[in-house]
């Protein structure tokens, strides 16, 4: 008989590769991802959703006053 063990156990490196993820858990990634980011980057984030919030109401103001 030879000397090495044997082992009932799958490695979890062989069932990881095995599996694709998801499409839940890539999303939870996703949003994991993009809230790391934001909280990184903070004012710059708050500065361009502050930008664009007022380019789209200038947009619709300019928008209804054109069409009245």
């Amino acid at each position: 008989m030879s000397d090495i063990p044997v082992s009932n156990t799958i490695p979890e490196t062989t069932l990881n590769a095995e599996v694709p993820p998801t499409p839940e858990e890539l999303k939870s990634k996703f949003v994991k991802y993009a809230m790391r980011n934001m909280v990184k980057k903070g004012a710059k984030s708050l500065k361009h959703f502050a930008l664009s919030a007022i380019g789209l109401m200038t947009l619709f103001v300019g928008l209804a006053y054109l069409s009245r």
